[in-house]
């Protein structure tokens, strides 16, 4: 069975970056914002029970995020029912993905990953992180929000210092080498000490 290696870490640590050396070193990567965007697309699991749910939120077999966003500014609680229906499914697409490995290690991109609870599934979690400054710098070169947004997506995650604490692994994003460095050290301490010979 493959090692299940969860990646997290807050917005503009270097989360995509970090999961693509991971696949650079031969781990498959399973993203759970793409397997969200699956389950929304024309098809997806998700559209039928969001239909249900939400009438308003599906447009041209597809749900529509900036719909579902607007129905949570209105009523908060909507989130829990949104939670509730997504959740489970991104979950089956998850296992479905572990058990379709053959790879010694797999990685798992779970952005909320401590405050869903998925640690429960997985056999480690590896945490990306940078300073403050550089966090903020990195997302304000996006162009797509303002500071005022970026606080208020922190002010929802779990605090990188948390996260930190929880986490059986930090890389530290100051700079694309050492990352990389890093990421070659989790996986080599891995096969080395936790890998079944």
């Amino acid at each position: 069975m493959t090692f299940r290696l969860g990646l997290t870490g807050s917005i503009g640590m270097g989360k995509s970056t970090t999961a693509a050396m991971f696949a650079d070193e031969g781990c498959p990567v399973w993203d759970a914002d793409a397997a969200v965007h699956r389950l929304y697309s024309q098809g997806g699991a998700a559209v039928a029970l969001m239909e249900r749910a939400f009438p308003d939120v599906v447009r041209e077999g597809v749900v529509c995020r900036e719909a579902l966003k607007q129905i949570i500014r209105r009523d908060p609680g909507a989130l829990h029912k949104i939670e509730a229906i997504v959740h489970p499914l991104v979950a089956q697409d998850r296992q479905v993905f572990i058990d379709a490995q053959t790879a010694p290690i797999t990685v798992l991109d779970i952005p909320l990953l401590f405050e869903t609870g998925a640690e429960r599934y997985l056999d480690a979690t590896v945490v990306v992180s940078t300073t403050p400054e550089e966090q903020q710098a990195r997302v304000m070169a996006r162009g797509t929000m303002d500071a005022g947004q970026l606080k208020a997506i922190i002010q929802k995650q779990l605090p990188d210092a948390e996260k930190r604490t929880r986490a059986d692994y930090v890389i530290e994003t100051d700079s694309l080498d050492h990352a990389r460095s890093q990421v070659r050290d989790v996986l080599g301490y891995i096969k080395r000490t936790r890998l079944h010979a």
